[in-house]
């Protein structure tokens, strides 16, 4: 095994024994990223959500459980990333420092905030419209 493009093979099309495997190649396992990447394909949904109850450590038989339950096949899913637009962080620390806040505080007042209102705290702390414009992107 050299990567989780490896244990994503064996799941998925090799489906050999776990026993088969040795101590390095279960090194390399990362059950949070199998979970994540199996999950991918909606049709494994239902298999996934009852495996992520197994603790990480028990890798052979998270293994097991989705060679056994995963048919084979030779597809690729495409990776679902997030919609959804993140502040920017330089922003996000701006914002932070100046309100003495977390920065998960910060982002939720990113939220609340109106742009004019926005904007005015920033100009109000000394910051210029050229710098402005960049935290604004």
């Amino acid at each position: 095994m050299k990567n989780i493009w490896d244990w994503l093979k064996q799941i998925n099309n090799i489906k050999a024994d776990p026993n088969s495997f040795s101590d390095k190649d279960w090194e390399l396992w990362n059950s949070y990223m199998i979970h994540r990447f199996m999950s991918m394909d909606r049709n494994f949904l239902p298999i996934v959500n009852e495996v992520q109850t197994i603790p990480p450590q028990n890798k052979k038989e998270i293994y097991t459980i989705y060679r056994e339950f995963i048919p084979k096949n030779n597809k690729w899913n495409k990776y679902i990333k997030s919609s959804v637009k993140q502040p920017n962080s330089d922003l996000i620390n701006k914002l932070s420092d100046i309100l003495e806040c977390s920065k998960s505080e910060a982002k939720t007042y990113l939220n609340i905030l109106e742009s004019d209102e926005l904007i005015h705290i920033l100009n109000r702390v000394g910051i210029d419209n050229k710098e402005l414009k960049k935290l604004l992107k």
